[in-house]
């Protein structure tokens, strides 16, 4: 007979079947593989300790973000390591964030208070909970720091972000009102959390008013327990669908399929509708939440599911890539864009990979990139799957750029230039109703062949382009302040130093509006090209502009 074996336990106390080699307990294992997707919950009072409010006050998320990690709430210290990857970053970028100067970019300073769930009135800048006013959500600003002193911000943010959204009938249809928890309390209205329709319903359509009737009590609870949340990943709530929803989030292995999950795409084409006019600052946090909510559930549905989900995630996932290329952000850009192309494999979307292959050879030409623009775009042609029409002519057109870049023979460039309008002049006969590429259009494709003009030395050509074709009708503010910036560059090399001038301060306002980064790099390679006129009233002006 042999040693008697030692019966092993779990350090949670667990104890151990005998022929499993784990040392961890079921529990402990999916609570491991948890932390690395989120942090920990917390109670209210975690945040009101000694060690939490010091770095709140500090004004300094790494300080935060490392006093909660070191929190004697958790029983052990969280790596770095692990921390990193609550938002997508490596152990040695968390670390400078920790060590480094203060952030001050809004859109990281959100993402870390959306991660770490941050009771909105400790923090010294606002965080937006829902989209714009267009959409029929209240919008919030974040008060500029350097303007008003740590308890006015404060006072600032609390006042606006809420802990509870309630639905209230505006114009004929119901909204989320973000409304603090404390005035809840204060004011005795829990007996709204079964009552939430506003009493006076005047005017409301009865399709609106019954909507929020259906809706059950205890799904209404849910919504207003999970408001934040609620708030970011469904801007565009549909009360109708809010039961399907709320069943689904509870127990997503039950409930969440395929109605659930074109749900999840109406919310980000409603992202993308805005995102034109109201830029991507104020469109990430909204795209960001449902990313984080597919990605989460993702793990807990059937596998048919979680490939559909992984499909929508994916397209989610290239239009954050777009949002941070427009906020000048390439690494998080990069990160999202990689993301898509691991979900869109998943899911066997073999056309996304293309696409996101397009996506990555327009980003290179911000860096002025001319090969990997172009072996990009061919990968991109070239590879195992079949596109819809629309993206073989913007990927012929991305190679006929980066053909003009790399000092090619013209008649190279312009054969590549007509294919891609021939292409588009063939969409007709294309039989598949597909989104990828469903923006894209003639006025676009003459945009670009401008660009190319540009770059193959033919600045006047490209000029006379921009002239005839560039429009408000059509394009969005961003994108037309993008190409006002371009068509300034064009301005500049054929010798009209005061009319690119002039263009370019009308896309540096349009910049500032859509708070386009991306935009205001170009401006600055306008800049280095107007040099020569740096003493004219134009240049300085634009100068003032591009600074400000």
């Amino acid at each position: 007979m042999g040693p008697q074996e030692t019966t092993r336990h779990c350090r949670c106390g667990t104890k151990l079947a005998r022929d499993n080699r784990e040392t961890r307990c079921h529990q402990c294992r999916k609570a491991a593989r948890d932390l690395r997707l989120r942090p920990p919950a917390v109670p209210l009072a975690f945040w009101h300790t000694e060690e939490m409010r010091t770095a709140l006050n500090s004004w300094h998320m790494g300080k935060v973000i490392r006093a909660f990690r070191t929190h004697p709430f958790h029983e052990t210290t969280i790596p770095q390591s692990v921390a990193a990857t609550w938002n997508h970053l490596t152990q040695a970028q968390l670390s400078r964030i920790e060590n480094g100067p203060r952030l001050t970019d809004l859109i990281r300073l959100m993402q870390w208070a959306h991660v770490l769930d941050i009771p909105a009135d400790l923090l010294w800048f606002k965080v937006p909970t829902a989209l714009p006013e267009s959409d029929g959500v209240l919008d919030a600003h974040a008060p500029d720091p350097a303007a008003c002193d740590h308890e006015s911000a404060r006072r600032a943010s609390s006042a606006s972000a809420g802990n509870v959204v309630l639905p209230v009938i505006v114009d004929g249809r119901p909204v989320l009102l973000p409304l603090n928890a404390s005035t809840l309390a204060t004011n005795d209205l829990g007996a709204l959390l079964d009552h939430v329709v506003t009493s006076d319903r005047s005017g409301v359509s009865p399709d609106a008013a019954t909507d929020w009737d259906a809706v059950s009590p205890q799904n209404r609870r849910w919504l207003l327990k999970h408001s934040v949340a609620a708030a970011a990943a469904f801007p565009a709530l549909d009360l109708a669908a809010m039961p399907q929803v709320a069943a689904a989030l509870e127990d997503a292995r039950r409930y969440l399929d395929g109605s659930v999950v074109e749900y999840f795409s109406n919310q980000l084409d409603q992202c993308k509708a805005n995102d034109g006019s109201v830029g991507a600052s104020r469109t990430l946090p909204a795209v960001l939440t449902i990313l984080r909510t597919i990605e989460q559930y993702a793990r807990d549905v059937k596998p048919v599911v979680r490939r559909q989900l992984l499909s929508v995630g994916a397209q989610g996932a290239e239009f954050a890539g777009w949002l941070y290329r427009d906020a000048y952000d390439p690494l998080r850009a990069g990160f999202w864009r990689d993301r898509a192309t691991e979900w869109a494999q998943e899911a066997g979307d073999f056309a996304m990979q293309g696409y996101i292959l397009l996506k990555k050879a327009q980003a290179a030409y911000d860096d002025r990139d001319a090969l990997r623009m172009l072996t990009l775009s061919q990968a991109a042609q070239d590879g195992p799957w079949s596109l819809p029409i629309k993206v073989r002519a913007e990927i012929a057109q991305q190679e006929a750029r980066g053909f003009a870049m790399l000092g090619e023979d013209n008649a190279l460039v312009e054969r590549k230039l007509d294919e891609a309008h021939q292409l588009l002049a063939d969409v007709s006969a294309d039989s598949g109703d597909h989104q990828l590429g469903a923006h894209y259009n003639t006025s676009l494709l003459t945009l670009q062949t401008a660009i190319c003009y540009t770059e193959a030395g033919q600045p006047r050509r490209a000029t006379e382009l921009y002239r005839e074709w560039l429009s408000t009708n059509h394009f969005s503010r961003r994108d037309y302040g993008y190409f006002l910036s371009l068509m300034a560059s064009t301005l500049a090399l054929s010798g009209e130093p005061d009319e690119a001038a002039r263009t370019g301060v009308v896309s540096a306002a349009l910049a500032a509006e859509t708070n386009s980064q991306r935009t205001v790099q170009e401006l600055h390679k306008v800049l280095d090209t107007l040099k020569p006129w740096e003493n004219r009233a134009g240049v300085r002006e634009l100068r003032e502009a591009v600074t400000a």
